[in-house]
Formats: C-alpha cells, structure tokens, sequence
C-alpha cells in the first residue's frame, strides 16, 4: 500500500508558480491568509534562505530537476514556443533528472500541472500519470491541460482541477506496493489576477490595506505597457487582491491534497514539500514581476529568494526554521538522499541537505555562498553580501546585506568596498568556470528576459531579440 516506510518515502513536491516567501503567513506576512501552508511549516522545518537558480521559470525549473545550472543544461529564459504537438521540442533531452532516478529505485511518478520544459504532452520516462499544462500560464478557466491520452477539457478554476487530479493520484497509489513521487505545479499565483480567482477568496482581501507590499515609485529598469509595469495590470488593487487570493487558493489546494495524505494513512511515511519556481515582487522596488520584470534583468532578493517547507513526521523536526543558504540545485541530491538512494556525487554543484532537514546537530552545511544567473547576468550572495555582475559591460551590483537587508545602495563604486568587489568578482568568475559548460554558457548569450524559442543547438536565434521586449508575455 504506497510506502510505508519513512526511510523509503512517498513524496508530495507542490511547486508554485512566481511566489516569493514574503507571500506566506510563516514567513511573517499579516496579511495573507495561508493556513496550510503555514501548518505545514509548524509540522516540519522552514528554510527561509532558500535560491532558485534563475529568476524566471523554465532555467528554474530545469534545474530543480537536474541539479544543473541553465549554463549547462541550457534552458537559460522562459520558453515561448513549441510546447506541444509534433513539432514540440523537448529541451531537457538527454539530459538526467532525479525522477529518472526515482524511477529506477521502483517509484512510481505522476505529474500534474505546468511542466513548461517543452514537448509538454509527452510524459517523461518512468511517469505513470501526466496532466500537464500545454504552455506556461494563461486564463485560470479553461486551460490547456494535456494528459497521456491527449486534450483535455478542463473547464473549471484550474488550481481546483490540478488539486482534484493529485488527490486522484493519491488515492489510486495508496493500494499499490510501490512507493509514489508526485509532482504537483500549480500556475498560481501567475498572473492573470483581476477577475481571474473565485469570489471566496477576492473577498479575504476586499478590506485589505496591503501594507506587506508598499507600492514604491517604478523602477528605472521597468518597461512600461500603457503605462503600467510590464509584469503587473493596469488596476494595481485589483492585481494585489488577485495575487493574493491566488495564493490563498492554492493553500486550501495544498490543504485539500495533505487530507487525501492523511485519509490514505500515509503522513507518517510521505515527505511533503512546498516551494516555488521563482520569487516576484508586487511593488517591492518598483518592481512587479521577477528576474525578467525589468531590462537588464534583476536578481533582487524579491526575485531569487523562494518559499521552501518540508514535512516528514519523525524525520524532519516540526517548528524548525532555518536560515542556511541554500540553492535549487541542491535539492536533486536530497531528494535522492533521504528516498534511501544516496546523495550521490551528481552532475552539478549542489549537495544534500537531508542532515539539515533531519535536525542534525552536526551537519555542517553552514553554506556561506550561493549562485543564481539569467543569461549574461550573474549573482553570488554571501551571509552578509550580494554582488551582481552583467556581461560584458554592466552594471554592476553590490549590497551589504546587513546594513542594507532591502537592497537600495550599490556599493560597487564605493572606494572603501573595491577590495570586497573585486574578491567577490573573482570567487564568482571562478566558481561559474568550475560549474559551466562551453556550449552553454550564459555570458555570451543574447538573453533580454524576453523568451527562448529554440534549443541552444539551433543558435542565438533561439531567443527573442530585446527589442521585442515589450511585446511578450513573461511567463
């Protein structure tokens, strides 16, 4: 009957879409109503820095999936083209995840959701249930879902559809010998919002001052649509009541999906965990999107900064909350580590944080540094610092994050932090020559934020032109 044994888990991965942890009750939002989520923490341990690799979808999730930087498995912008049907191109061919692993160990694996990785009506190896998004976002009524079959008609509130078909999946799996691994990758809280998000939860937030997201004069770097910010709508209260009732909708889909858990008596052997693709930013800075919001792209912490809970009772300490920095690209050896495969040496740069999650008093994984990139834009953060270098000419960045926790005064200018600047420029040059590769490096792409439509193979021509900047969606 599904796993039994925490040592051998089931895992439940529930993957947001553009949601930053500012947005979550745990995290110290007033506001926002997310009490599942918020359980969730309270029953298992929060890391509050925890970095996607990239600060716009695909390259996140891509890595997510390969422990791989964009600069190596090549996915380096969010892919506008050729999602589905014959000519659909999946751009992770050839390249290993951690659910080829999981499939290999026995597990039996479902997706449901946005994939957004290409050829998304083609389930991947060892899938034994996929309903995916046909693009990356959309309408939250109506969307194009594709299952092993092909279209399907899916009318409803899709955070609603996507919840019913994992609980479905988990139902099913309960009476299987096999342990499951489920994916479930809601589009929310992606925009569209205004009009968009059952009354239920647009009414939570109709009083609502919104004083966690202070609208701050638009940020230089933002291009502007009719005179709005190029990731937000028109009708700014309106978008902020949308965000957030997406948010709380995709809670009480959170909150549906762990009751189908404990119906099935499957708590105490199911490793939950919720996190998100990317962060964004509501008004933080100016700013209403991610990575791609504005041109040169930004690696503020609003954008690389993402929620991440976990939750194994008896194996991952309840109320535990820690700020080790940690990246996406560590979570592929954990995950291996604590399904009983081991960590195992992988393909990228990260390593296991299992003995975190665990409690473990000794793990030493006091990670001082890590690093995010969006094409020729490149990021390291330390405990106390963030430098942020754009090839070939700039600008560049530096933060003291400790003086500075919001990131409004560059120092990179600043005479007394050159020795500081120039340290950190090289740790940065070094560790992205350790951990790229020729055929894929980021530096020297023409990544604007505006969508990749081509896999590398096919040239620099597998991204749009900035000049088309303004024009696309940013998914």
């Amino acid at each position: 009957m599904a796993s039994r044994d925490p040592e051998r888990p089931n895992v439940v991965l529930v993957l947001a879409d553009d949601l930053g942890p500012w947005a979550l009750g745990c995290a110290g939002n007033p506001e926002i109503r997310t009490p599942h989520i918020d359980g969730l923490a309270a029953e298992g341990t929060r890391l509050s820095r925890f970095f996607c690799t990239s600060p716009v979808c695909s390259p996140a999730r891509a890595s997510l999936l390969t422990g791989e930087m964009p600069s190596v498995h090549g996915v380096h912008d969010y892919l506008d083209a050729r999602h589905v049907g014959p000519d659909g191109t999946d751009f992770l061919a050839g390249r290993r995840s951690y659910t080829d692993d999981l499939a290999d160990a026995g597990y039996r694996l479902g997706l449901v959701g946005k994939w957004h990785l290409g050829a998304n009506d083609r389930p991947r190896p060892g899938f034994v249930r996929w309903l995916a998004h046909a693009g990356g976002g959309g309408p939250y009524h109506g969307a194009p879902l594709h299952d092993e079959h092909g279209p399907v008609d899916a009318p409803g509130y899709v955070t609603d559809v996507l919840t019913d078909a994992a609980r479905q999946f988990v139902a099913a799996e309960a009476d299987r010998p096999e342990p499951f691994y489920l994916s479930l990758h809601y589009t929310a809280p992606h925009s569209p919002w205004k009009g968009h998000h059952p009354a239920e939860y647009t009414d939570l937030y109709a009083d609502c001052a919104f004083d966690s997201v202070p609208q701050e004069p638009t940020h230089p770097w933002v291009p502007l649509v009719d005179g709005h910010p190029i990731g937000g709508e028109a009708d700014t209260r309106a978008a902020l009541e949308g965000y957030f009732a997406a948010v709380s909708a995709m809670d009480a889909g959170v909150g549906g999906l762990l009751a189908e858990v404990a119906a099935q008596e499957l708590e105490e052997s199911t490793l939950v965990i919720f996190t998100s693709d990317n962060g964004f930013s509501c008004g933080q800075h100016g700013i209403w999107g991610k990575g791609n919001a504005t041109f040169p792209q930004n690696m503020y912490d609003e954008s690389v900064l993402v929620p991440f809970v976990a939750r194994l009772p008896g194996r991952v300490p309840a109320g535990q909350v820690s700020d080790s920095l940690l990246s996406a690209y560590d979570l592929a050896p954990t995950l291996r580590e604590l399904c009983g495969l081991g960590a195992g040496p992988g393909s990228g740069p990260g390593r296991s944080f299992a003995g975190l999650l665990r409690g473990d008093a000794d793990e030493g994984h006091d990670r001082v540094v890590v690093f995010d990139e969006y094409g020729p834009v490149r990021m390291l953060r330390t405990r106390s610092h963030k430098y942020v270098h754009r090839y070939p000419l700039g600008p560049h960045e530096l933060y003291d994050l400790v003086a500075d926790p919001a990131e409004r005064t560059n120092l990179v200018d600043d005479p007394d932090h050159a020795g500081l600047r120039a340290e950190l420029a090289a740790e940065l040059d070094a560790w992205f020559r350790r951990h790229t590769s020729r055929d894929a490096d980021g530096r020297v792409l023409p990544v604007t934020g505006a969508g990749q439509v081509a896999p590398l193979s096919e040239g620099t021509g597998a991204f749009r032109e900035a000049a088309q900047f303004r024009a696309v969606p940013r998914y």
